[in-house]
């Protein structure tokens, strides 16, 4: 800064407090009482100032601080693995997950990162796939079974023994099959509705009827004979979560090296399948 435009950020200083900060003479400057205690009283503010720059600059080399996502509760179990490991390389960095079935504005309640299906993913959004595909499975209890024939086709399924499920905007699941080119959407209509996936494996469990659940929810039970897949022939693989934010600039060497390990991750998924 130049002494004139020093001079003159001072003088408004000064008319702005009030009180004269500096002595002044043709010959020298200096603090006046008033100055001196000025000085001494905004000196650890700009101390902290410094240090509060310094640990912002700091982020933007070394990975530290606090990273905050939402999920759903299924995409948090897909992201696990990737933040344990983060955590554990680099352990200066904190992880804040948060798991939720409604669809949330990330910005507007101070999120880093979402992880949400393909398809409810935001426009305005940068969108990373985490690469493994996803499977849904229509599942019911050995008891149901004995007690019913079992459905073959989307159209043997009896519309009122399918528990129906609502997605976070509000709307109600439509069970989504396929096979061989050949598509059916299927509206269920039981007397039970839920929004949590282990609700309603458990009412499933319980022998309430039939229920159409993201793979690894289930996948245990299945193997264990809990319960009994059906029409596995029409659930082919569907597209797989995505890590989304919005666009920003000088972002952080935290998030940086957290998308860094997705993609990473992402790509060994991809390679393998």
């Amino acid at each position: 800064m130049s002494t004139t435009a020093l001079s003159h950020t001072i003088g408004r200083l000064e008319a702005d407090l009030g009180v004269r900060l500096f002595n002044r003479t043709t010959r020298s400057v200096s603090l006046s009482d008033a100055g001196r205690d000025f000085v001494e009283r905004i000196t650890p503010a700009l101390a902290e100032i410094r240090v509060a720059m310094e640990s912002a600059r700091s982020q933007r080399e070394t990975p530290s601080g606090l990273l905050r996502i939402n999920a759903s509760v299924q995409a948090g179990r897909e992201i696990a693995p990737v933040m344990l490991d983060f955590l554990r390389r680099y352990p200066e960095m904190q992880v804040d997950l948060v798991t939720e079935g409604r669809l949330v504005d990330i910005v507007a309640e101070g999120f880093d990162l979402g992880i949400r299906p393909a398809g409810l993913v935001p426009r305005d959004m940068i969108a990373l796939s985490l690469g493994r595909p996803q499977r849904y499975a229509v599942v019911v209890a050995p008891a149901w079974i004995a007690a019913h024939p079992k459905p073959m086709t989307p159209a043997d399924l009896p519309v009122r023994d399918c528990l129906r499920g609502r997605l976070p905007n509000g709307a109600l699941l439509r069970w989504q099959f396929e096979r061989e080119g050949e598509q059916v959407q299927f509206d269920p209509k039981g007397r039970l509705t839920l929004d949590e996936a282990a609700i309603a494996r458990a009412a499933v469990l319980d022998g309430s009827g039939i229920g159409f659940f993201i793979e690894q929810d289930v996948a245990e039970d299945i193997a264990a004979g809990r319960l009994i897949r059906l029409l596995e022939d029409w659930t082919p693989p569907r597209p797989s979560f995505s890590l989304y934010y919005p666009g920003r600039r000088n972002p952080s060497a935290g998030f940086t090296a957290f998308l860094a390990m997705v993609r990473e991750r992402a790509a060994g998924v991809s390679k393998s399948g």
